[in-house]
């Protein structure tokens, strides 16, 4: 670990981690962006994002079902280092993490400070009555033995709105930074990546990922292992 960078950490007070599928590819979850990814690859000739739909969700809920569950849940799935480095700093105090990921790994390490900017999978609810339901029956039946109704995972499908709070609670943390760390994440995506707009303007930034990022403001880029970079990392 280079020390300029470990001290950089050290000093910061206010870290806001902005991760992606990338940080959970070491845990066994694929990248849906990548290039034999979920998104790269259609069934039945429509996209993968129709699947991922509101309207695939009330049209066809047995397609969503099926969709949802093939390839989106993987609940034997552990965090891996970048997790527990990562949440080991919040619990600190010192961090905050946002995150595209669904998969629920951050909170089984024990993340505090955590926005799911995109929801959780491992979140279950019924469409009629709003009552919650374990994850582990949705993936025995799509239907709540109560009523009847439509089981759904708590993520934001295409076509939906993202949550309001998640949205606002994401941009005072970004104005408070004092280092932005963008972890597995090519910040293409929005409105995630516009997130960037309101970092403080004082706040380092730095980009962890094997993919080269390009922003048009000054950041530093490690073009290397995420696994490996929080393997060195020391929390202090």
């Amino acid at each position: 670990m280079d020390s300029e960078i470990q001290s950089i950490f050290d000093n910061a007070q206010h870290i806001v981690f902005l991760t992606g599928a990338g940080v959970s590819t070491p845990s066994g979850i694929p990248d849906y962006r990548s290039k034999n990814g979920l998104y790269s690859s259609s069934e039945k000739g429509k996209p993968a994002e129709y699947y991922l739909s509101h309207a695939c969700l009330v049209n066809e809920p047995d397609t969503f079902y099926d969709f949802v569950k093939t390839n989106m849940y993987f609940p034997d799935a552990k965090p891996n280092i970048i997790h527990d480095k990562q949440a080991a700093l919040t619990q600190k105090g010192k961090a905050s993490i946002i995150t595209q990921n669904v998969d629920n790994l951050y909170k089984v390490a024990g993340a505090q400070n955590l926005i799911e900017f995109h929801g959780n999978l491992y979140n279950v609810s019924c469409d009629r009555c709003h009552q919650s339901v374990n994850w582990q029956a949705y993936l025995k039946n799509p239907l709540h033995e109560n009523c009847g109704g439509i089981l759904r995972p708590d993520i934001v499908l295409y076509d939906e709105g993202l949550n309001e709070q998640n949205i606002m609670h994401s941009v005072k943390l970004m104005e408070n930074s004092d280092l932005i760390v963008i972890v597995g994440t090519s910040m293409r995506v929005y409105p995630f990546a516009g997130l960037l707009d309101y970092r403080n303007p004082q706040a380092q930034v730095i980009a962890i990922n094997k993919e080269k990022l390009n922003f048009a403001f000054p950041f530093m880029m490690l073009q290397t292992d995420a696994s490996e970079f929080f393997k060195q990392l020391k929390i202090n």
